[in-house]
């Protein structure tokens, strides 16, 4: 189920051309700014989180960390980096 809306989040973001952060909050009006240019996302009604670093100017998505809201609790939203 997850894995279901986290390529569905992924397709919207392709198709859409945010310019700024205050654009996809219109969107996305769940959606958080932590820093560098990082944002979550609630996944599924909020039982996953999703951390991304965003550069509009590029068009460029980052994913630096994906769990569940519990596990996310866990973490420095700041500083997390993606590990295979």
């Amino acid at each position: 189920m997850a894995k279901v809306a986290l390529i569905e989040w992924y397709h919207e973001l392709v198709i859409s051309d945010f310019k700024n952060f205050n654009e996809l909050k219109k969107v996305y009006g769940n959606v958080s700014l932590v820093s560098d240019d990082r944002v979550v996302f609630n996944i599924m009604g909020n039982k996953f989180r999703l951390v991304v670093r965003i550069v509009f100017e590029f068009k460029a998505i980052q994913i630096k960390w994906f769990g569940s809201h519990t596990e996310y609790d866990k973490i420095n939203v700041a500083t997390v980096q993606y590990k295979k």
